[in-house]
């Protein structure tokens, strides 16, 4: 069976998901190519309820993301977009930290290599992944995206918690 490609929108954002469980943002780094062999399939009960759930989201009434996805990578990569979708919304954590969580302290650079790959874009939320000195660093959807994301993350949070 051929690969495909669905084109879906969410509240004005397009996603894109293809023979790789890959979601990511329009014209991010790494936007997957569209070859002939590609379809549209407007059926996919997955793609259906990864855009119903991206709504609640943007709407402000998902907190955490509930899709059996699994994103193809290396091991490595796995283990650290695991790690990834621990962190809670509106918090963030340090590259350094997302290695030791994916089990490989000392290990930064290789986490924030594998982090840039994640395939499953605000699913998997790497938007929440920061510089030691937690400085907005790296991101595929590009810094503007990355910071709206965590101002709009921060915003939802109840007031008891932003102080945290």
């Amino acid at each position: 069976m051929a690969p495909y490609l669905k084109l879906i929108q969410c509240n004005s954002r397009v996603f894109t998901s293809g023979c790789r469980n890959r979601l990511s943002v329009d014209r991010q780094k790494y936007f997957p190519a569209i070859g002939a062999d590609w379809r549209e399939d407007d059926r996919s009960p997955l793609l259906r309820a990864a855009c119903a759930q991206l709504d609640d989201y943007f709407a402000g009434a998902l907190a955490e993301f509930d899709l059996p996805l699994a994103p193809a990578g290396t091991p490595f990569q796995r283990g650290v977009w695991a790690a990834i979708a621990t962190v809670p919304i509106g918090e963030t954590i340090s590259y350094g930290t997302l290695a030791a969580r994916a089990g490989a302290a000392g290990s930064a650079r290789a986490a924030g290599a594998a982090t840039g790959r994640n395939p499953l874009s605000i699913i998997v939320p790497c938007h929440r992944i920061v510089g030691t000195n937690g400085d907005l660093t790296g991101y595929a959807g590009g810094l503007e995206r990355k910071r709206a994301l965590l101002d709009f993350e921060r915003a939802r949070r109840a007031p008891s918690q932003r102080a945290a």
